[in-house]
């Protein structure tokens, strides 16, 4: 059964982790780190989200993000694919670098961007890579250098957090030290990164289709918050898919929408299917991607498999500016 999309949404604070395949090391030294950064802050300045904490180690990262009008999705897809291809370009290398998967929890802001932004800052410490609460101060890798303005970075959002301590900056960057430091005896805090949950699968789509089935737990694993908070979110979801999509039922086989776009754009659909590349003919199957992935969230793979080209190239029809008249297909 193909995996569907994540939990996810325009506006909404996500807690992303991702890994290097097999604790494969996803940086190697500063210049890997630079070029992540700079690529994050290109996402920034793009509005794509805004980032109130993150920290790289050398097998995994940790962000906290707020997702822009383009969701978590297609901003982490550009993230990453162009990081590995300049990474393994570096390096000399081919093939994957990270997990199939990364992992994102849904958090309630009022509630945990405080403890969360908190949790990421300490991982260099919990890591090894610093000794002392207090070096984490000047450890180059992490928002928390940049909260106390030791390493400013322009594209994080800094006035947030910060704003949660004091009106003064300098009295406000004080007692956000002070609190983090206080973390350091609560311990990793599994609770935070979902407890034992081993990554976060689903989408809007899925979680009406879990309603549906009576599984309609407060305490879903892919949501941090309290229960208002994860029924706010599952009843968002529902109404997010009524109205995009426009149906209630399952989402139509891909055969079905294949002949659905191929007879309204007036072109074969074995030619949609196949290699022709023909201005129609792509059309079609650009439409067909956007369709499939960011409406109805099928994966990648699954709409690559069917029209028999590579992953990346259904991503990146899918993340493509939107193909006008893509709206009469999903009616």
């Amino acid at each position: 059964m193909p995996r569907q999309a994540r939990l996810d949404a325009p506006g909404t604070l996500h807690h992303v982790i991702g890994r290097g395949i097999e604790g494969t090391k996803i940086f190697r030294g500063p210049e890997d780190r630079e070029d992540f950064l700079t690529r994050l802050g290109d996402l920034c300045a793009e509005g794509a989200w805004r980032v109130y904490a993150w920290a790289l180690l050398d097998n995994h990262f940790h962000l906290l993000v707020r997702s822009g009008e383009r969701g978590l999705a297609q901003s982490m897809r550009r993230l990453l694919t162009g990081y590995v291809v300049n990474f393994n370009r570096r390096h000399r290398r081919q093939g994957h670098l990270f997990q199939n998967r990364y992992k994102s929890i849904v958090c309630e802001a009022e509630r945990y961007l405080l403890e969360v932004t908190r949790y990421i800052h300490l991982n260099p410490l919990r890591a090894g890579l610093v000794r002392h609460v207090k070096e984490l101060r000047r450890y180059p890798w992490a928002g928390h250098a940049t909260l106390v303005g030791w390493k400013p970075r322009a594209w994080q959002d800094v006035e947030t957090v910060l704003s949660q301590f004091g009106r003064r900056k300098r009295e406000a960057m004080l007692r956000y030290e002070r609190f983090v430091a206080e973390g350091v005896p609560l311990g990793r805090r599994l609770e935070l990164v979902g407890g034992g949950l081993v990554r976060s699968h689903g989408g809007w789509s899925e979680v009406i289709s879990l309603r549906r089935k009576g599984e309609r737990s407060a305490s879903d694993e892919r949501i941090l918050g309290n229960g208002d908070f994860v029924e706010r979110v599952l009843a968002q979801a529902e109404a997010k898919v009524k109205a995009t999509l426009g149906w209630r039922g399952r989402a139509p086989a891909l055969g079905g929408l294949l002949d659905r776009i191929a007879r309204g754009e007036g072109v074969e659909p074995a030619r949609v299917r196949g290699g022709d590349r023909q201005r129609d003919v792509a059309r079609a199957r650009r439409i067909l991607c956007q369709v499939a992935v960011k409406r109805l969230a099928y994966s990648g793979a699954a709409v690559a498999r069917f029209l028999g080209v590579t992953t990346s190239l259904v991503n990146r029809m899918a993340s493509a500016e939107e193909v006008a008249g893509v709206e009469r297909y999903l009616r």
